[in-house]
């Protein structure tokens, strides 16, 4: 396995609530090919019956990750043990909902961690467990039984369950894990959220930045994901993540456009009402329909914790690979860039102009991933020569298009996922506003 690798490691298994049944091991590993992802988190470990399928499914490699018993090649995608647990607790005089990832260095350790946890809570219900501890007591907990456990708080600006939510997170790290704080070695950007946006916050100068799809299904897999260049390896893995090592590091993250999330802007969707940061500091946080508080957005709730302006970040473009795929960076900071994209399949449907699940973009998808190998490659670094011998010519445009970030996207807020727009009426000067802005 070469030292650079794309990880997935942070998604769900058909255990989860409100996840497809196709959320298997044989059917992800299919996913992780057809994207080109080389790690893959499994997802609710905590869960009996998953840790029964991965026991039945996976072999150990030796390394700390876990091969695919179906995978004749051995090529991967290979798999580390990963789980979500969501905290539910009071502290300070208000409810907190906290979702932490946790991955563990193997089978063994997990069904130690869900022997412990069972003691204080129901872990059978849910493949994301709910469990009535705080965040700083489930760390302890689950560090004193294997100090190898990598502790990774998801999602972190969702207005609900997150760390820095604003209905029922914290403001800080250290009000949320205490004595514990250390053990934080890297955060989740979350899909309403990309790292420049996160750079504004002191607190995590000292620690990784990663991003993962978080899906429910397998199509899902790889919207957003972390490029390693490390020993390939748990130990590698966890050396990269905690960003002391030249040799095992993070390369570059690949994000959702933070405006396609569902919680980017504040708002309420019932009402019709989507404010962006100007809007609010104009009209306020309540509601001008029903009168009640408006779900505060990520937007928001980074521009009320920041406390670095975003001028002193020095924002600027970098660019990946022979393609030039247009990303980002810190002139300032000494941070893994990173590159937006958008899924191929929204691609192909806008260029269609049919829907994502219809015979039409089904058949193109296939045979531009038969062609040309995966969806990454596809995306990131096969030639304009390549991409017009598989894809449609509009196809190819909007690839293209998306290389050079010409695109614009109508903000998501209050659970209404954002909509791209490759070919729209918006100019594409409209989203370069947004980014500037992080």
């Amino acid at each position: 396995m070469e030292k650079r690798y794309i990880a997935d490691l942070h998604l769900h298994s058909k255990y989860s609530r409100a996840v497809s049944k196709d959320m298997n091991i044989p059917v992800m590993w299919l996913w992780g090919n057809k994207k080109g992802i080389n790690l893959i988190g499994t997802g609710d470990f905590t869960h009996p019956f998953w840790i029964h399928d991965l026991k039945q499914d996976l072999e150990a490699m030796g390394n700390g990750f876990y091969k695919y018993k179906g995978d004749q090649e051995g090529k991967g995608p290979f798999f580390v043990l990963s789980s979500e647990i969501s905290c539910i607790y009071s502290q300070g005089g208000k409810t907190r909902k906290i979702h932490i990832v946790f991955l563990s260095p193997s089978i063994e350790v997990a069904e130690l961690i869900n022997k412990s946890l069972s003691e204080i809570g129901n872990i059978t219900s849910d493949g994301r467990p709910i469990l009535g501890i705080s965040a700083l007591n489930l760390v302890k907990k689950i560090k004193a039984i294997s100090s190898e456990v990598i502790v990774i708080p998801a999602h972190i600006w969702t207005p609900w369950f997150s760390l820095f939510g604003a209905n029922s997170g914290f403001d800080s790290i250290a009000e949320c894990f205490g004595d514990v704080s250390q053990d934080i070695i890297a955060v989740e950007t979350g899909l309403s959220s990309d790292p420049a946006m996160n750079w504004r916050i002191p607190e995590l100068d000292n620690r990784q930045i990663v991003s993962s799809s978080d899906a429910h299904s397998p199509a899902k897999l790889g919207r957003e994901a972390t490029v390693f260049e490390s020993d390939f390896s748990y130990t590698g893995l966890k050396s990269a993540l905690s960003g002391k090592s030249a040799e095992n590091k993070i390369l570059y993250t690949i994000e959702f456009f933070p405006e396609e999330g569902k919680y980017h802007y504040t708002g309420h969707r019932n009402c019709g009402v989507k404010y962006n940061l100007e809007d609010l500091r104009k009209k306020g946080k309540i509601c001008p329909v029903c009168g009640k508080q408006l779900t505060v957005g990520v937007m928001q709730r980074v521009e009320d914790l920041g406390k670095i302006l975003e001028s002193d970040l020095q924002i600027e473009d970098w660019y990946l690979g022979e393609n030039k795929v247009r990303g980002i960076k810190s002139g300032k900071l000494k941070r893994p860039p990173y590159v937006m994209l958008v899924p191929l399949i929204e691609i192909i449907s806008e260029a269609l102009e049919v829907g994502g699940s219809s015979k039409a973009v089904t058949e193109e998808y296939e045979k531009i991933i038969n062609g040309i190998g995966t969806e990454f490659k596809v995306l990131l670094t096969a030639s304009e020569l390549e991409l017009k011998v598989y894809a449609q010519e509009k196809v190819v445009e909007g690839i293209l298009k998306l290389r050079k970030r010409e695109i614009s996207v109508d903000p998501g807020f209050d659970g209404v996922f954002g909509k791209v727009k490759i070919w729209g009426k918006e100019k594409p000067e409209e989203i370069q506003e947004q980014i500037t802005l992080f």
